[in-house]
């Protein structure tokens, strides 16, 4: 099974910014460590992040956030994509729509997403269901996720587990 790690919406604006997430930022540590080990392992890392343009319908809901070529649209510095990793830009929750994300795992050849990131249920969730949808086997490392409260994150988990048969289990269990 060849995997790829996706990092999911890890700019500034979800953790630190307007959409600030302090239950975030304890896994940028584990983000981090989980990409460095696939780096190694030649498991390719792509990040999938919010790049919004002031007509996207999502700012409707959740206000500007992570506006394309802002700041706010960056990712953290402690998570900066390296030379081989992949960068993506997606203007509602799915890393999956009309982001080219589907076109580029099948040329990789991968089956296995481990997902990472946030918001657990929305954005890691509304991935997942795609993922799923398109064949593709789901994996969330529990320590690279977050929501903003523990009863969503508890929730969106169970969910990706029970519907889409996704493998919730710890970073130190992968790779």
């Amino acid at each position: 099974m060849q995997s790829a790690v996706l990092v999911i919406d890890m700019t500034n604006d979800f953790l630190t910014g307007k959409l600030k997430n302090d239950r975030a930022l304890k896994t940028i540590q584990p983000i981090n460590d989980l990409v460095n080990k696939a780096r190694k392992k030649s498991v390719p890392v792509i990040y999938v992040s919010d790049a919004h343009y002031s007509a996207d319908h999502e700012l409707k809901i959740w206000g500007e956030h992570s506006m394309k070529g802002t700041w706010g649209s960056q990712i953290t510095t402690e998570l900066t994509p390296q030379d081989g990793d992949y960068s993506l830009e997606k203007r509602t929750y799915s890393a999956f729509f009309e982001t080219g994300l589907d076109s580029l795992l099948r040329e990789l050849n991968v089956d296995n997403l481990i997902l990472t990131g946030v918001v657990t249920n929305i954005c890691i969730q509304h991935s997942a269901a795609d993922a799923c949808l398109r064949g593709y086997e789901i994996t969330v490392p529990t320590e690279t996720t977050e929501a903003l409260n523990d009863k969503d994150y508890k929730h969106a988990l169970n969910y990706i587990k029970t519907m889409y048969g996704g493998k919730i289990i710890s970073s130190t269990e992968l790779l």
